[in-house]
C-alpha cells in the first residue's frame, strides 16, 4: 500500500507556476533518465514543446529562476527628484561640482557622488573641458583656484613683512638641509632645472610634501597657499600638481643614484651612517597598486598576505645608527636577486670600500649570489629556508647538542639555546657556511642562521641578527610619516624618486631629532612631525633676515632647550639669514 502524500505534496507533483513546471520537466530528464515524451507528459508539455523546452535551455535562453534582489534600499528619493535637472544641467556643459552647488542652491541638493552616478547612469561621459578662472574659484571646486600666481622662484622685495603660516614648523628643517649642502647635491645628481625653477626648488617642493605628511603629489593643494611651504622651497609658490609630476618624468634611475651618493658621503661626515662599521641590514618592500595595471609585477604584500600587483623597492639601514642610507624602486623579478650586489657597488662607490657585513632575511638573494659576497670578502649573515631534510636533522638533536647563550637585551627571549656546525655545505654555495639552530627566541620553529663570518661570536652573531627586525621597524616609521606606502604612479621610475625623497626626509628627521637632546634619541619621524613641524607661526621680513616666530606648544621647553641654529645662511634664498624665535 503506498503511503499517503504528505500536506503540500501537490506544489511539487502539480505544479501551477510556468517556470515551476518548466523546471520539473527538464530536472525529470535530466536526472530520471526519462524520454523526452514522458518528461513532458508528467508536466503537461506536448513531446514538441519539450524538445523547444530542452533547445532554449541548452542555448541559455531559458531563465528559471530570478535573480537574488539586492540589499538595500530599493530607491533613491534624492536622486530621482535631482535627475532631471542633472541631466540638464549636463547638457549645458556644467561640471559634477557645479552641478551639485547648482543643486543644493535650487532645494535639491545632491552630493558629488550622487550626481556622478546618475550622469553615468544616464550615459554621459567625462566632462572634457578646463575650468573656468571664476568656476575654480567657486565653492563647488574648493582648493582648486586656477587664479593663484604662476610659481617662480621668490622676490624677497615682494615679500609682504609679516604673515601668519599654519607650517612655520616646516621651516625648522632648513639648517639640516644647510649642512647636508642640499644644491651641491642636487648639482652632484645632475637634477634639471627649468627657465623659471632652479633644481634645488623642484626638489625641495617635493620634500615639503614628505615632510608634511602629504600623501600624493596631487594633494599639493593643500600647502600651495600658505606662506612658510613657497618660502621652504623658496618660491612665491608651490608648483601645481601637473608641473610637479611632469617634472619627475624627466628624471631617470641615474640622477636618484648620484643623489643618494652624495648624500651618503654626506651623511657619514655629518655622524648620520659610519663608514668603519659598515654592517647593514637589507630588505625589500612592495608598495601595493591599488589597480588592475597589467604592466606591474605581483609581488608577496605583506600586509594583504597574498601576492598583488605591486612596485618592489629594496632599501638599506646603517645598523649603527639606524638610519636609512639607499633605496631603489627600479627593480623588477628578473634582477631583485642582484639588489645586495648593487647596493655594495654603491657603498663601495660613497666610501671607497664594499661594507664590511650584510644582514638580509632569506628572501632577499640566493645561494650563488651569497657565493659572490663571499668572493669579494663581504661577510653576511641570513637564514636558512627550513627543508624537510634540514627539519629532520633538527628533530634528531638531542637536549645536550645545545648550549645556552645569554644576550644582552630585555625581555623573556634572552637566553636561547643554539647548536652550531661550523661547516655545512649547501646546494648552490660554492663553500661551506657556519650555521647555528637557535630556540627560544619566540618563535614556534627553531632559527637557522647562516654565516661566512668564522670569527664572530655566536652571541655577538644572534644579538646582531636579531637588530636586523629594526629594518622592518624604519620602513614603517616612513610609511607612517612619509606616505611611502602611496603608490604615486605605475611607472617604476617614479617610485624611485618617491624613496629616495623618503631617504632624504628620514634623514633629515634624524638629524633635527639630534639637535634636540637625547630624550629623543629614539623618536619617531611621525611624532617629530606632530611635534615641531606640524606648528603654526608667523613670517617676519626685516632686512636680509627671516624670522620664523613659533607659536607657543606643550613642547616648546624642548625647541628652548635645543640647538635651533637661530642664524643660518641659506643659499637658494640668495644667501639671507634664518632665524627662529619662540613665543
Amino acid at each position: 500500500m503506498a503511503a499517503k502524500p504528505a500536506p503540500g505534496a501537490e506544489y511539487f507533483t502539480a505544479p501551477a507556476h510556468p517556470n515551476q513546471r518548466r523546471y520539473e520537466a527538464l530536472r525529470a530528464y535530466f536526472t530520471e533518465d526519462l524520454t523526452v515524451e514522458q518528461a513532458g507528459a508528467r508536466a503537461g508539455y506536448t513531446r514538441a514543446s519539450m524538445a523547444s523546452l530542452l533547445r532554449d535551455f541548452r542555448a541559455g535562453k531559458l531563465e528559471l529562476f530570478a535573480p537574488p534582489g539586492k540589499p538595500g534600499p530599493k530607491t533613491a528619493p534624492a536622486k530621482d527628484r535631482a535627475r532631471a535637472r542633472a541631466v540638464e544641467l549636463r547638457r549645458a556643459g556644467l561640471s559634477v561640482h557645479e552641478i551639485s552647488a547648482r543643486l543644493r542652491a535650487e532645494g535639491t541638493p545632491l552630493n558629488r557622488t550622487g550626481v556622478g552616478q546618475v550622469l553615468a547612469e544616464e550615459g554621459f561621459g567625462r566632462l572634457l573641458r578646463g575650468p573656468a578662472p571664476e568656476a575654480s574659484a567657486s565653492p563647488a571646486t574648493a582648493g582648486r583656484d586656477t587664479r593663484l600666481p604662476r610659481a617662480a622662484v621668490l622676490d624677497f622685495a615682494a615679500v609682504p613683512a609679516r604673515a601668519e603660516t599654519r607650517l612655520a614648523g616646516l621651516l625648522l628643517a632648513i639648517p639640516d638641509l644647510v649642512a647636508l649642502d642640499l644644491p651641491a647635491l642636487t648639482r652632484a645628481a645632475g637634477y634639471p632645472g627649468t627657465s623659471v625653477i632652479p633644481a634645488t626648488s623642484w626638489l625641495l617642493s617635493l620634500l615639503a610634501l614628505k615632510l608634511t605628511g602629504t600623501r600624493r603629489v596631487s594633494h599639493v593643494d593643500d600647502l600651495i597657499t600658505d606662506p612658510a611651504s613657497a618660502l621652504f622651497a623658496g618660491l612665491a609658490v608651490l608648483p601645481k600638481k601637473s608641473a610637479l609630476t611632469d617634472y619627475s618624468y624627466r628624471l631617470g634611475h641615474d640622477h636618484q643614484q648620484r643623489f643618494l651618493a652624495a648624500l651618503d658621503a654626506k651623511m657619514i661626515s655629518a655622524g648620520l651612517a659610519t663608514a668603519t662599521e659598515a654592517i647593514f641590514d637589507l630588505d625589500f618592500h612592495a608598495v601595493m597598486h591599488w589597480g588592475q595595471d597589467p604592466v606591474l609585477e605581483r609581488h608577496y604584500v605583506p600586509k594583504r598576505s597574498q601576492r598583488a600587483r605591486s612596485v618592489l623597492t629594496f632599501f638599506a639601514q646603517d645598523t649603527g645608527t639606524h638610519n636609512l642610507v639607499y633605496a631603489n624602486a627600479d627593480i623588477s623579478k628578473a634582477t631583485q636577486n642582484r639588489e645586495p650586489i648593487a647596493f655594495c657597488d654603491h657603498w663601495k662607490q660613497v666610501s671607497g670600500s664594499d661594507p664590511k657585513m650584510l644582514i638580509m632575511d632569506q628572501k632577499v638573494t640566493t645561494q650563488a649570489v651569497l657565493g659572490e659576497l663571499d668572493a669579494r670578502g663581504i661577510k653576511f649573515a641570513t637564514l636558512r629556508m627550513r627543508s624537510a631534510s634540514l627539519m629532520r636533522y633538527i628533530n634528531g638533536l638531542a637536549a645536550t647538542d645545545y648550549k645556552t647563550v645569554t644576550l644582552d637585551r630585555p625581555g623573556p627571549y634572552n637566553r636561547p639555546k643554539v647548536h652550531e656546525d661550523p661547516a655545512v655545505t649547501l646546494t648552490s654555495y660554492p663553500g661551506t657556511v657556519r650555521q647555528l639552530i637557535v630556540t627560544g627566541l619566540g618563535c614556534e620553529q627553531p632559527t637557522v642562521i647562516i654565516t661566512n663570518d668564522g670569527q664572530i661570536k655566536t652571541r655577538a652573531l644572534i644579538s646582531q641578527y636579531a637588530r636586523r627586525m629594526t629594518i622592518e621597524q624604519r620602513l614603517a616609521e616612513i610609511i607612517q610619516a612619509f606616505c611611502a606606502d602611496a603608490l604615486s604612479s605605475t611607472v617604476n621610475l617614479n617610485v624611485d624618486l618617491d624613496v629616495m625623497l623618503c631617504v632624504l626626509a628620514q634623514a633629515l628627521l634624524a638629524a633635527f631629532r639630534n639637535r634636540l637632546g637625547p630624550g629623543y634619541a629614539t623618536a619617531t619621524p611621525d611624532t617629530i612631525q606632530r611635534r615641531f613641524l606640524d606648528t603654526a607661526g608667523t613670517i617676519t621680513t626685516d632686512g636680509d633676515t627671516i624670522i620664523v616666530t613659533l607659536n607657543r606648544r606643550a613642547y616648546s621647553p624642548v625647541l628652548r632647550q635645543s640647538d635651533l641654529r637661530t642664524d643660518t645662511t641659506v643659499p637658494w634664498w640668495q644667501n639671507r639669514r634664518l632665524r627662529f624665535q619662540l613665543t
